[in-house]
């Protein structure tokens, strides 16, 4: 039978077995671990010196009652419709290691449960902090963040980022970026395959920054773009390439920003007798992981996980201390040239 949760095994020592060592009241080394009261320095060191002897180890819960704090931080990541998991496990992965590194560890909270969710977290006292993803542009959870109490830092961006601190990869820049490359290539239509209809309509904020970016860079390049939305079945996906190169056959450039579907689209396209490169190029908006992994290895710009989690708990950390941050904090998008985009067959560079 396995000890309870906070229960000491025989050979643990406790509070009481250090005071006894040291010759003082239970109430003093709780006082030296708390530093609620002023404790004489030869008793202080008397006490600390028992502790550090019998190798006593406060339980975690009575440091959070003396501190206020309890090195917990949450991740609010929702896993809804159109979520990527492998893609937002990268973050979770990044969100915990770095908290780690702070010596806290992270809450992590996958219920679709809004503000109620943010609200029974704080009112618990269960967090010193708050790391939340999936953010829409105008997300129901944000104007509570103010009312709550607890620092806490956003993975993306709201439409209005007034009073908050956010982190995230610019992916407006990042569409920007991908229709620059094409265009640069010599393709004059192109289309962006983006993320599930659901990523949309609920106004995931990173899904409409990449298609303004996309939007408004072929508009300064002169080019035609469309812009779908992109389910994940290989068979929706099929049907999705087949209906854009029916209605658009001069589609020569696509850009993908769905990691689910990049293989399938790849796929779809060989199975309708179009070649990568050689018929149409494609570039991916995704981790490495998914680009480097495909045949021919994807045209793509990253998203950086692990730095964007990193610095979410790198800023949390900040605020908790009491440091300014900045309100907002937008890695630049970095393309990687590889195997799948090339000048579209007659184009005059």
């Amino acid at each position: 039978m396995t000890a309870g949760r906070g229960r000491r095994t025989p050979d643990q020592p406790t509070i009481t077995d250090v005071a006894r060592h040291a010759g003082v009241a239970v109430s003093t080394v709780s006082y030296v671990l708390s530093g609620k009261r002023a404790i004489s320095e030869v008793t202080r060191n008397r006490v600390l010196a028992s502790i550090r002897l019998l190798g006593y180890h406060p339980h975690a819960g009575a440091r959070a009652l003396a501190s206020r704090r309890s090195n917990v931080i949450a991740l609010v990541l929702p896993l809804r419709s159109g979520i990527q998991v492998p893609v937002v496990m990268q973050f979770a992965t990044a969100v915990v290691t770095a908290a780690r590194r702070h010596d806290h560890d992270v809450l992590l909270l996958t219920s679709d449960e809004g503000p109620a969710g943010l609200r029974r977290i704080a009112a618990g006292a269960l967090v010193d902090g708050i790391v939340l993803m999936d953010v829409e542009l105008d997300d129901p959870r944000v104007p509570l963040l103010a009312e709550l109490g607890r620092p806490s830092v956003l993975i993306g961006l709201p439409a209005d980022t007034t009073g908050l601190t956010c982190v995230d990869l610019d992916f407006e820049r990042a569409g920007q970026v991908c229709v620059d490359h094409l265009a640069g290539l010599g393709h004059r239509r192109i289309a962006l395959l983006g993320a599930p209809a659901a990523v949309y309509e609920r106004g995931t904020g990173f899904a409409h920054r990449t298609v303004a970016g996309v939007t408004a860079a072929a508009a300064r390049h002169g080019v035609d773009a469309v812009v779908l939305p992109c389910e994940e079945g290989a068979a929706d996906i099929h049907r999705t390439v087949a209906d854009l190169l029916e209605r658009h056959p001069d589609t020569t450039g696509l850009m993908v920003q769905n990691e689910a579907a990049v293989a399938p689209v790849l796929a779809a396209l060989a199975g309708l007798g179009r070649r990568v490169p050689h018929d149409v190029s494609v570039v991916a908006i995704c981790p490495d992981l998914f680009a480097a992994q495909t045949s021919p290895m994807l045209t793509s710009v990253p998203v950086p996980a692990e730095e964007i989690g990193q610095q979410s708990v790198s800023l949390l950390m900040r605020k908790l201390a009491d440091e300014p941050v900045p309100r907002t904090t937008l890695l630049p998008p970095r393309l990687t040239v590889r195997d799948s985009t090339a000048a579209p067959v007659g184009a005059h560079p």
